[in-house]
């Protein structure tokens, strides 16, 4: 993606990032700078920190993901539906390349920008999964912090490796997803 403008909108830039992180596995951000024709200091001026922006890629494919495995498990009704968008949208972010290869090429940045609030991923997998619960009839006060804990849980699963644990798998986690949406 190209432009000529001098400057660019954020629509404009998260759709070159997300384009570049899908062809290149990372975020290079001189490259990507040099891609969207601008310089790299106007670039960093627009998202902040490459962190952010990495975030904020990892959120828009992880929205794309979540809506597709939404489309593909149908109207929710329940925490077994719930459970079945987690499974569809783990298989396929499974089939992810760049997002596996980042992760494998560059786990320090990975972990910094998944885990913590440099890349602000955790609380936007927190919202997306509160809603989840909304529509599968879920109820309570807590289900923040129920999303919250289903999350973590989930991304242990998803970055055992990353995490140390060596690789594990969603039927290890299903007990303790089905604890915290069958919680009364």
């Amino acid at each position: 993606m190209t432009t000529n403008r001098s400057v660019l909108s954020r629509e404009d830039i998260m759709r070159g990032a997300t384009q570049h992180f899908l062809s290149h596995a990372t975020l290079d951000m001189d490259l990507l700078a040099r891609e969207l024709v601008v310089s790299r200091a106007t670039l960093y001026r627009a998202v902040g920190s490459r962190d952010k922006l990495l975030g904020d890629v990892f959120g828009a494919v992880s929205r794309w993901l979540f809506q597709n495995a939404r489309v593909r498990v149908g109207p929710l009704s329940g925490p077994d539906d719930v459970i079945a968008i987690t499974r569809t949208y783990l298989e396929m972010l499974e089939q992810a390349n760049a997002f596996r290869t980042f992760l494998r090429e560059d786990p320090q940045v990975a972990s910094r920008v998944i885990f913590t609030t440099a890349g602000n991923v955790q609380q936007r997998s927190v919202e997306e999964q509160t809603e989840i619960f909304r529509e599968a009839g879920l109820t309570g006060d807590d289900l923040g912090r129920r999303a919250f804990l289903y999350v973590r849980i989930v991304e242990s699963v998803l970055f055992a490796e990353l995490l140390g644990a060596g690789q594990m798998f969603l039927a290890d986690a299903e007990p303790s997803l089905r604890a915290l949406l069958f919680r009364a």
